[in-house]
């Protein structure tokens, strides 16, 4: 395809030359890009510790793979199985393997966040390439550079930034597949199997959603442009059986093994359980400040986008421009239906609304190409180059001072060293009156478990016993014999005591 056939737009500006680089040499863009991801990504990943307890509780299950070699069901603390599928902790497993790594590290258990965010950004690239010139192209890769949320959260060792690749690659697969539908024989049809695997792998990262959201999206898609029976008709039962296996690989082998624990959390309170308000819920409009405000200022013109997407004018654009239009009005639907989807659900979270990034950054790519015909490009697309790349700086230092500022109140590691020392690996260990996540810090950097009792301590094992600073100063108000305080903690929330339990002398 020329450039002028790959320039997105309006007859206006259907002729117009990159900006940005040389026409003819467009990979200096993508390396510099994504060289910029990685910088954004890797700098400084290991300098926080593990402090928080969503990051904490996957961290414990990856010690259990790598440290362990308990791959296919970790459980940790007294059998407490997976929150979520294994997707992300056998990348980490996988590229621990390579490296030759057995232990554990903040740096290590991040990295396939990391990873998985700078692939995104390539791939939301390829993308934009594909249906935009290179300026489009440059300008949806800084728009994820900006993002702070999807910075922040591909320095974070959590399942979403992986959820968040397999869905996008789901996506932009069907689109590069039911762009050359109709060319029988052509290297494209390949992508059907692409998006059936990558909806399959989305579902192993983070539960059915991986699968739903695209899905539902598509459908809505295929529906919208009239063409629902000709891709029924196209799609092949290869890549249906194809999704289906992969995405029912881990759940069949749980059921096998009678692991009903395991899929009772999974399908039961981490998905369903969430969405009808087992875990909590919130109102339906709680996703506005954090949709407008997690990514200034870049945040704030995405919603924008995806309007201008539906009621925007296209009697002057080109067929290109029309290709590319249709291009974001799927990414739009996906989009759309993502935020309805979480909104509707009765538990929400900020970090939910991730997967909108490499959708929403080509959106917009698109949204400032189109108002740059109007007002001058250079003042535009120009102008927003260069407030990505401002802020893209911004989230180079500020975001790796916040995960220290934020480790700095709540990390365990001196705490961990010091109950390691007291306690033998071989002497019994337990924790009184915590829940998983909070506990999970201190019991990543104990690196054993230690199994959770009641939290009434008359009936305690002999032994020793972590509680928060709290229930024991309300217990030792009462004089209970047989405990002797070993160790106060001033870190963190709880501010952990160690007891020594001797029920003799009780």
């Amino acid at each position: 395809m020329t450039e002028q056939g790959r320039t997105l737009g309006t007859a206006s500006s259907c002729d117009r030359r990159p900006r940005f680089l040389n026409p003819k040499r467009h990979w200096p863009a993508f390396a510099i890009i994504i060289a910029a991801a990685l910088c954004l990504t890797l700098y400084r990943l290991g300098a926080c510790g593990i402090c928080k307890g969503n990051e904490a509780v996957e961290a414990i299950f990856l010690q259990q793979m790598v440290e362990r070699g308990h791959v296919l069901f970790p459980s940790v603390n007294g059998g407490s199985p997976m929150y979520k599928p294994p997707l992300f902790h056998w990348t980490a497993t996988a590229l621990d393997r390579a490296a030759g790594v057995k232990k554990v590290t903040p740096f290590n258990f991040r990295l396939p966040a990391a990873l998985y965010a700078v692939a995104g950004v390539g791939l939301t690239m390829a993308f934009a390439y594909g249906v935009m010139s290179i300026d489009g192209t440059i300008l949806a890769g800084l728009t994820l550079l900006a993002a702070h949320q999807y910075v922040r959260l591909g320095r974070m060792g959590r399942v979403d930034m992986t959820l968040t690749f397999f869905q996008t690659l789901a996506l932009f697969a069907f689109w590069w597949w039911y762009e050359g539908m109709r060319a029988q024989g052509n290297r494209r049809n390949a992508m059907i199997y692409v998006a059936a695997a990558a909806a399959g792998l989305g579902v192993l990262s983070k539960g059915p959603v991986g699968a739903i959201i695209p899905g539902l999206s598509v459908a809505i898609f295929v529906i919208a442009e009239g063409r629902l029976r000709e891709v029924l008709r196209r799609v092949p039962l290869g890549a249906l059986v194809l999704a289906i296996a992969i995405s029912a690989s881990w759940y069949a082998a749980g059921y096998l093994d009678a692991r009903h624990a395991l899929l009772s959390r999974q399908l039961g309170s981490e998905n369903f359980g969430r969405f009808f308000g087992e875990l909590g819920s919130s109102p339906p409009w709680y996703y506005l400040g954090p949709l407008l405000l997690n990514s200034l200022p870049v945040s704030l013109l995405v919603p924008a986008a995806v309007f201008a997407v539906f009621f925007a004018s296209r009697e002057s654009e080109t067929e290109a421009g029309a290709r590319a239009h249709q291009a974001v009005k799927l990414l739009a639907i996906f989009w759309l239906v993502t935020l309805v989807f979480y909104s509707a659900a009765a538990y929400k979270s900020r970090w939910y609304i991730l997967p909108l990034w490499p959708s929403g950054a080509v959106i917009l790519a698109w949204w400032i190409r189109r108002v740059g015909a109007q007002w001058g490009p250079g003042r535009v697309e120009g102008g927003f180059a260069a407030i990505c790349a401002a802020a893209a700086l911004f989230n180079l230092f500020f975001i790796p001072h916040q995960e220290m500022r934020d480790c700095a109140r709540y990390g365990y590691r001196r705490t961990a060293a010091e109950i390691r020392r007291i306690v033998g690996d071989s002497q019994p260990l337990y924790a009184a009156g915590f829940v998983d996540e909070p506990f999970a810090p201190l019991l990543f950097y104990l690196d054993r478990d230690a199994p959770f009792i009641s939290g009434d301590l008359a009936a305690a094992p002999p032994g020793y016993i972590i509680v928060p600073a709290q229930l024991w100063d309300t217990m030792s108000k009462d004089h209970p014999k047989g405990f002797e305080v070993l160790l106060r903690s001033e870190e963190g929330r709880t501010r952990p005591v160690l007891l020594r339990h001797d029920a003799a002398a009780r």
